[in-house]
């Protein structure tokens, strides 16, 4: 079988390759792409002779190990099926990469795969809204959340959720309602749409918004990666809200992200004899988040960006939200 650097033509491909071999949030591969290309991360996997740059030679082995075992007996044949013109990716060297991910540093994805509008991605990150939360809601929960949603879409904010049910489904639906745009993160392929049962509303979002994912095609969720996509919620988003969140919900883990990284949180607090209060209530008696009771509320978490972060031009964070008049344009490059 052919060397994996002889098997691409570009970084786009080599980040492509990597996003089939090393799962999502690898820090190990992650500090190393940072520090050379793809194209070079590919060629020091097999190239059992050449020193691995921020690891010595009992920690290159294991990585070598562990990175040529997830390789594709298929990879040839794999790589010459991803040629669907639905689908595109987007790396950092392309004009709608979202910027503001570069501020996860080694834990950056290697790529996105995209459907849809990726200039939903370019603004800046004062232009989205991260809306997550408990799949088992209540109706006061489904309520905030389409208001939310809604509201924040008629200020031409973009609305990031990952598309399950409950807190996250009500607020893609809001939106699209509203004539909104809005963002899926997936945990799985943007090809292979999840929860099953939300395959209508995410084809719908793939078709007016976004569907996004750091997995390749044909990828199925899994625990790791719904962790892993938290990070990616997190960073997409100027402020990540929680309307309703079980104690031990995942939806809890964005929030944890984006106080890291420095975003504001929002909570909507809500009766302390509903299991699906005690996330935001226990956000809010932390200190992480702000109490939420409106869009107006959230809408000035996100204005928090434009006095931190600059308010003209390229910030740190990628540019500004487009018009309202702008046309969204669809996905980045094909391979």
């Amino acid at each position: 079988m052919a060397r994996l650097a002889d098997q691409v033509r570009d970084e786009r491909q080599a980040r492509v390759v990597l996003s089939m071999i090393a799962e999502p949030d690898d820090p190990v591969t992650g500090r190393l792409l940072n520090q050379v290309s793809g194209v070079e991360t590919l060629r020091l996997i097999e190239d059992d002779q050449a020193a691995v740059p921020g690891m010595n030679r009992v920690d290159a082995i294991t990585w070598r190990e562990h990175m040529s075992a997830a390789i594709p007996p298929d990879l040839a044949e794999r790589m010459a099926q991803l040629q669907d013109g639905r689908f595109g990716t987007l790396i950092p060297a392309d004009a709608h990469w979202p910027v503001a991910l570069n501020e996860l540093g080694d834990r950056a994805p290697y790529v996105l795969w995209t459907r849809g509008a990726t200039s939903l991605l370019a603004g800046g990150i004062e232009g989205r809204a991260t809306i997550t939360g408990a799949r088992a809601t209540t109706p006061y929960g489904t309520t905030v959340a389409g208001e939310l949603a809604a509201e924040l879409a008629n200020q031409d904010r973009v609305i990031v959720a990952g598309g399950a049910y409950g807190i996250e489904g009500a607020a893609h639906r809001a939106t699209l309602a509203a004539g909104g745009s809005t963002v899926a993160v997936l945990a799985g392929g943007v090809d292979r749409p999840y929860p099953s049962g939300h395959a209508d509303l995410l084809d719908r979002v793939g078709d007016l918004g976004l569907l996004v994912s750091e997995v390749p095609l044909g990828v199925a969720p899994s625990r790791h990666r719904f962790l892993a996509r938290a990070r990616l919620l997190a960073a997409s988003s100027g402020t990540t809200v929680v309307p309703e969140a079980a104690s031990r919900s995942m939806s809890l883990r964005v929030a944890t992200e984006a106080h890291r990284l420095g975003r504001p949180v929002g909570a909507v607090s809500g009766p302390v004899t509903s299991a699906a209060s005690t996330g935001p209530n226990e956000l809010l008696k932390r200190g992480i988040a702000d109490v939420v009771t409106s869009a107006q509320d959230v809408a000035e978490l996100l204005d928090r960006q434009d006095h931190t972060r600059g308010t003209t031009g390229h910030t740190e964070l990628g540019q500004h939200r487009e018009p309202p008049s702008t046309r969204p344009e669809r996905s980045g490059p094909a391979l």
